[in-house]
């Protein structure tokens, strides 16, 4: 396996995996006391584990360990999976053997023989391990006496990317595609596993190295044109643990087959299928299987051949299934051609209304992947009432690390939180305590896939996504899929500490930078959970009006007497009848409805009093401008930094937010000054309004 490529820490390259020098002190003298690596496996995904632990530890703490099969007598790391190290076996009883799980792992600090043992049963448990062990060296944590079991809470825990084979990045604010230049697979095979090697040290073990909008080269992945270099993506990510999967096009029959239809009932094109896997299957015997986006956003499907997704999943799935692989079949999917006067369709309905009648009819080896929400990745929407409620269904949660609608990476905006917020929800599926991140490890269920996906945020940047401080993202989703229950505060400062080293007063500014942000993204951005007030197609900036005539069905229908949209059960499009238990209730009543949602269940009057004591308008006026304050408090906190941080990557972030400073201004004004025009109601405070 080639090495990783070299870059500096001031490129932002290295990411949390710089592995800062660490000076002189008790911690350096605890750590520096495990001079020897003891191992007697070293192949495949060992051999990566055995690498990445010699070249933490050689980095921070500016020495080369030995690596050897017996310890010597001295302190020493032990690695090895149970039965092949004795040194590892003596460490972990039974017990505790029993406990850890395909991907899980043990840490155990022998305080006898001056030992840290890491025991997993598998491989990638150990790689696991090791890059707990290195991420505890990096964030000065104490290891003399550690007593570790990690297992990971979500079984595919992946990584979705929306390259093209041109080199564009479709919702990409990173640059280009590293897997993709000139309609052909990249050579720079040395990046390719340094990303393998930050989504491993987070936890994702699965990737789709494409995206779900298959075009007419990229529909060629799957042949013998293409298929060669696959797989030496494939061998890349196998060495971290991570499995490759490929978005299909559903009509690939018909355009690569030379058959005259994609009818998932039809017996040609259920065999050309099998055949197709067969080949992929003799490349990558590991190959995890197919993503898909069918019939959505001019995408062919299964409607074509008036058959259901169901019948399309089912397919792909029986050409998989003797190889243990699997269909993620998207359920994004709705009518993009409204008429906006017609106040019945609700595209928020869409996905469950396709999907929930056909619960029990997919094959064990389909998992339906849905978005958190039920429009689109918005800063702020309800959770999709289709998470749980098709008990007999494989299913898997989407989350977009790309900040397609939360800045694009201009903008400094910190997603865990919603996620958090999101994973915790209560969707009384099965009565209290079937919140969504039971739903998706699959405990609430007993579903034998689940798990998260999430779309990438990285490109060919130097520091992999633009806005430096966006990797929190990136390595925030991976620790959360690993386990739901870390909080946002400490996966921030896992990263921050791991990134930019052990600087208290940094470490307090920039966590505080990054949990404050989402709420100051919003605040200046679409009010009270309205959503899509941005330009069309780019998705960049305010434009209150960008889609309230377009036939993609994101309205907030304001008037000069009000705003918002009636999903309620009652009056309106009959979108909140898809929630259960007292979810239902709270959405279809506007007394019990949050402030933060009003507008995306209820249609109401601007001097409609919220339950903060505000009425609509004066939300929408004070929030704006108090969002631009933040955003220049965002700028002035990161300022106290100059001068203990490298100047380099100070100035990458110092850049973006003065853009962000400026450009929330842009929205205050625009959104104040239509909403001022279309209400004819004067702020409160009279500040300048257009």
């Amino acid at each position: 396996m080639s090495e990783p490529t070299l870059f500096h820490l001031e490129d932002g390259y290295q990411a949390w995996l710089g592995y800062r020098q660490i000076a002189p002190g008790e911690r350096y003298d605890q750590y520096a006391f495990y001079t020897q690596i003891t191992v007697t496996e070293q192949d495949g995904i060992m051999g990566t584990a055995v690498t990445e632990l010699a070249q933490g530890i050689a980095c921070m703490l500016g020495r080369q360990p030995e690596i050897s099969e017996h310890s010597e007598g001295v302190p020493c790391i032990t690695i090895g999976t149970f039965g092949n190290n004795p040194m590892v076996d003596q460490a972990f009883g039974m017990d505790i053997r029993a406990a850890i799980g395909h991907e899980g792992y043990g840490l155990k600090t022998d305080q006898e023989n001056g030992c840290i043992a890491i025991g997993a049963t598998s491989a990638v448990g150990i790689l696991y391990g090791v890059f707990h062990l290195l991420r505890l060296f990096s964030t000065g944590s104490p290891v003399d006496r550690l007593d570790v079991v990690e297992n990971p809470v979500n079984q595919l825990r992946m990584i979705n990317q929306w390259d093209n084979i041109d080199g564009s990045v479709e919702r990409g604010y990173a640059g280009k595609s590293i897997f993709y230049a000139d309609n052909r697979i990249t050579t720079n095979l040395p990046r390719i596993q340094d990303y393998a090697r930050l989504l491993a040290s987070s936890g994702i073990n699965a990737i789709a190295i494409n995206n779900v909008n298959v075009h007419q080269f990229e529909t060629k992945l799957i042949t013998g044109e293409y298929l060669p270099d696959v797989v030496k993506l494939a061998d890349i990510f196998r060495a971290y643990g991570i499995k490759l999967f490929l978005s299909v096009n559903y009509a690939s029959p018909l355009e690569i087959g030379e058959l005259s239809t994609a009818d998932p009932l039809d017996p040609a094109v259920r065999a050309w299928w099998c055949g197709k896997a067969a080949e992929i299957y003799a490349a990558i015997p590991d190959f995890g299987g197919f993503l898909v986006k069918a019939d959505s956003e001019n995408r062919p499907g299964p409607f074509t051949y008036d058959r259901d997704h169901a019948d399309g999943a089912n397919m792909l799935a029986e050409a998989l299934k003797p190889y243990g692989g699997i269909v993620i079949w998207r359920c994004f999917v709705y009518n993009c051609k409204q008429d906006w006067r017609d106040r019945t369709t609700d595209r928020a309905r869409a996905a469950y209304d396709h999907f929930e009648p056909l619960d029990g009819r997919f094959m064990d080896n389909v998992i339906l992947q849905i978005k958190n929400g039920p429009i689109d990745f918005q800063v702020r929407e309800p959770v999709s009432p289709l998470i749980g409620a098709m008990e007999q269904t494989n299913q898997m949660i989407e989350f977009q690390i790309t900040q397609e609608y939360t800045g694009q990476q201009r903008h400094l905006c910190y997603l865990v939180p919603q996620w958090k917020e999101a994973l915790n929800f209560e969707t009384y599926n099965k009565g209290v305590g079937s919140s969504i991140k039971r739903i998706v490890d699959g405990s609430l269920h007993g579903n034998p896939y689940s798990g998260f996906a999430a779309v990438s945020n990285i490109g060919n940047d130097a520091n992999w996504t633009g806005h430096l401080l966006a990797q929190a993202n990136l390595y925030g989703y991976g620790r959360l899929a690993w386990n739901p229950e870390l909080t946002s505060e400490a996966i921030a400062e896992e990263w921050i500490r791991m990134t930019f080293g052990e600087n208290q007063q940094l470490v307090k500014v920039i966590r505080g930078m990054l949990m404050d942000s989402l709420g100051i993204y919003e605040s200046y951005t679409a009010p009270l959970g309205v959503g899509f007030m941005v330009n069309p197609d780019h998705h960049y900036g305010p434009n209150v009006d960008g889609y309230e005539y377009s036939k993609w069905g994101t309205y907030h229908f304001a008037d000069c007497h009000g705003i918002g949209v009636d999903r309620t059960k009652a009056s309106g499009t009959g979108y909140t009848g898809q929630y259960k238990g007292d979810n239902f209730a709270r959405y279809e009543s506007l007394d019990s409805c949050p402030d933060d949602l009003l507008l995306f269940f209820h249609h109401v009057s601007y001097t409609h009093v919220l339950h903060s004591g505000k009425t609509v308008i004066q939300h929408i006026y004070d929030s704006h401008f108090a969002g631009v304050e933040q955003a220049a408090q965002l700028q002035a906190a990161w300022s106290s930094l100059e001068g203990s941080i490298d100047s380099h990557l100070y100035e990458q972030v110092a850049n973006r937010l003065t853009e962000q400073a400026e450009h929330a201004e842009e929205w205050r004004d625009r959104v104040n000054t239509y909403f001022y025009r279309k209400s004819g109601i004067a702020d409160q405070q009279g500040r300048r309004i257009y």
